[in-house]
């Protein structure tokens, strides 16, 4: 059974949605294998707009620890790194990408939708990020490009949860937008998405982006390497 559901693909549009209702949509080994394939799809085809989006109660609550105790160390660690890939294949996607999140959004989750160029997210949506909890860096500079510095430092430093219009004030978020508009803005997504060719699009976001996604990665291997991971997240977890 997929963990994820096409809503819509066709010639221009790939929709997806997570679909793990019952553990809030966080990001199994499958399901991020899954968006890796998805992506392949979207590569590989005439695809100018890609939209995530989250089946229940919210978009995603992150890493799934389900079964983290009898996990080998070896296998944690790669995951994260797929999911840093994930994030890095949507930053610098040459299509619009689109997020949605609705519900309480928790790490690497709240990442999945920061990587996204449009972040739009329901009222009730809610954000934290408690990875350095347990010393994990992932999505923190990608964080305070969206947010600045000193908005990031405090959400981090804090793992504090911050809302939609908190989200939105800090950049964090595009839009705020009832569910119900939603069909709205992704029709004006597709309309944009036809403006530029995905080479044209993959030039200006390339101009228009400093991120340095090598780092991204640096920083997450160097926080996975520290000895003590598995016994920092078993702790966070108590």
């Amino acid at each position: 059974m997929s963990d994820i559901e096409i809503v819509q693909h066709d010639a221009t549009v790939l929709h997806i949605r997570l679909d793990r209702p019952e553990k809030r949509n966080a990001l199994s080994s499958e399901l991020v294998e899954e968006l890796h394939g998805a992506l392949d799809v979207a590569q590989e085809s005439a695809v100018k707009l890609i939209v995530l989006e989250g089946n229940g109660k919210n978009f995603s609550a992150g890493f799934d620890f389900t079964g983290i105790d009898d996990e080998p160390l070896a296998q944690i660690c790669w995951r994260f790194v797929r999911i840093q890939q994930l994030l890095q294949r949507l930053g610098t996607s040459r299509v619009l990408t689109v997020a949605l999140a609705h519900g309480r959004n928790f790490g690497a989750g709240a990442d999945l939708f920061a990587a996204c160029n449009w972040r739009v997210c329901a009222p009730d949506a809610t954000f934290r990020m408690p990875g350095l909890k347990f010393g994990l860096v992932l999505g923190s500079t990608r964080l305070a490009d969206l947010v600045g510095a000193q908005n990031a430092a405090q959400v981090l430093d804090g793992s504090e949860t911050f809302d939609a219009a908190q989200a939105y004030e800090m950049g964090f978020a595009t839009r705020i937008s009832e569910k119900s508009d939603w069909p709205d803005v992704l029709k004006a997504a597709s309309e944009v998405s036809e403006n530029l060719s995905p080479v044209a699009r993959g030039l200006l976001y390339e101009a228009l982006s400093e991120h340095d996604y090598d780092r991204d990665m640096a920083l997450l291997i160097r926080s996975l390497s520290v000895p003590g991971l598995k016994e920092r997240i078993q702790g966070y977890l108590a």
